[in-house]
């Protein structure tokens, strides 16, 4: 009988010695160190998880981060999660995404010489813009070209809060921007030989850009018929006012700028004209050498002009259907 309850009483017997605990003092060497790994076990199994589940975090923010920097970023599907889960977004909490990169120069200014070909340039501009997703800022006022003091700060203040990049286009002698606190704009321009521009001009004030259409009348109403129908020669060799004082000043104002004395004819204002040009226009181009001028732009401001020779030229574009039904007003 002893013998029987010794056996029970056995380490090695599979009961437990101390059914209400371990002793204060500690279980004796032998079954505590075998006691301690089984306790164990379960910290163990724990520890594994909790490991798994942060390098999992680790993985997820690696990741993240990577899909960050390479798409300028948060990851979309991150964006689109926040939405769907709550009303609050990642620009609630972080305010707008960063700026895209504009190109350089991001603010062009196209103040066009009258009959330099300006509208053959205008409507593959307009083509380029819807190709080239720039802003392409035109003017409704075709014969203002000179300003007061305040309508120079007023124009100058609505092109530069205009979105960028842009391009700004008007007749308008030229501006100083940075005179007013402005941003100096790139300033490209074309001219032409003058007595070719008096040319266009003689019969553009007489049919004004479609022949064969009556808006010449609206542009000069009181102009005679004997005089709208005068042949050029007889005006030349008969010194009529028109042909007598051909203007070929007038193209010196568009690079002088709003002086008063850009409007007198001599060398203060050509010198004033020349300095503008050195310092402030990218391209002045020869209306005589378009393709040529066109080549430049779009190796210059490839942002606005690239692909321009090849829609000049091709005779299939938008550009070429035009001129051909309306050569007057592509030819400006």
């Amino acid at each position: 009988m002893k013998k029987k309850q010794q056996q029970q009483q056995h380490p090695g017997s599979g009961a437990d010695p101390w059914p209400h605990g371990a002793p204060l003092g500690g279980a004796p060497p032998g079954l505590g160190s075998w006691k301690r790994r089984v306790s164990l076990l379960p910290l163990l199994r724990f520890s594994l998880r909790d490991y798994g589940f942060c390098m999992a975090t680790l993985l997820v923010f690696c990741l993240g981060s990577l899909f960050y920097q390479l798409g300028g970023g948060p990851p979309r599907f991150l964006l689109d999660l926040r939405q769907y889960l709550g009303n609050s977004t990642y620009l609630d909490d972080h305010g707008p995404p960063p700026s895209k990169a504009l190109p350089f120069p991001s603010q062009v200014v196209y103040n066009r010489v009258g009959k330099c070909g300006s509208r053959t340039v205008v409507l593959l501009l307009r083509i380029l813009s819807e190709k080239h997703g720039f802003n392409l800022v035109t003017s409704d006022i075709h014969n203002k070209t000179r300003l007061t003091k305040n309508e120079q700060m007023e124009l100058i203040k609505n092109i530069s809060t205009a979105e960028q990049p842009y391009l700004f286009t008007r007749h308008v002698h030229f501006l100083n921007f940075s005179r007013f606190g402005g941003d100096q704009p790139v300033y490209i321009n074309i001219i032409r030989d003058p007595v070719n521009r008096f040319l266009s001009n003689y019969f553009f004030r007489r049919f004004g850009d479609w022949r064969g259409e009556q808006n010449h009348m609206i542009r000069t109403p009181s102009m005679r018929q004997e005089e709208r129908y005068l042949d050029i020669n007889e005006c030349i060799l008969e010194n009529y006012p028109e042909c007598s004082n051909p203007r070929l000043f007038y193209i010196i104002p568009y690079f002088c700028g709003q002086h008063p004395r850009c409007r007198e004819p001599g060398e203060w204002a050509l010198e004033r004209a020349k300095l503008n040009v050195n310092e402030n226009f990218l391209l002045v181009g020869i209306l005589e050498e378009l393709e040529d001028v066109l080549l430049l732009l779009e190796r210059f401001l490839p942002h606005y002009f690239k692909g321009v020779l090849s829609i000049y030229k091709d005779p299939d574009s938008t550009y070429k259907r035009c001129h051909s039904r309306l050569p007057w007003w592509c030819s400006g």
